[in-house]
């Protein structure tokens, strides 16, 4: 059993540098809990859902919000560069990193963009979305063999 301290590990970044690859970008890009991007928890209200999708370390304008064909796709991106230069001005070390995340849910046809409310707030993404009726699918009948 190894000691925990506020729910970490004290361990973890020892035998994660010692067994992952020398560059762990998820780790650079996204903190510690890279693991615990856009989680979501989704509520059922009177009026409709609520979202609440977890972007920690990201800015506002680095989350876009698209509906399209049905499905909202909420996608985040960021970059980082390191440069370290000596004193003379030469390049010790360039790094530069990328990454995306992004999740889709399918809301439905008659869903407007006009009708979602979106609110990024302390690394949350909130969306309220109205409840809309479907479209009623055809009933099957199925015909009995004999």
């Amino acid at each position: 059993m190894l000691p925990v301290v506020f729910g970490e590990n004290l361990f973890d970044e020892l035998f994660d540098n010692a067994f992952r690859p020398m560059y762990d970008v998820d780790r650079v890009l996204y903190g510690k809990n890279a693991k615990a991007i856009m989680r979501t928890d989704v509520r059922k209200t009177d009026g409709g859902y609520e979202m609440d999708i977890d972007l920690p370390g990201f800015k506002k304008d680095e989350i876009n919000i698209e509906l399209k064909d049905g499905y909202l796709t909420i996608s985040a991106a960021k970059g980082l560069d390191k440069d370290q230069q000596d004193k003379q001005g030469h390049y010790i070390r360039q790094e530069r990193y990328a990454g995306q995340c992004s999740r889709s849910f399918y809301v439905g046809e008659n869903l407007e963009p006009k009708d979602i409310h979106a609110k990024f707030e302390d690394g949350i993404l909130r969306l309220s979305l109205p409840e809309v009726d479907q479209p009623k699918l055809p009933e099957q009948h199925f015909i009995a063999i004999e």
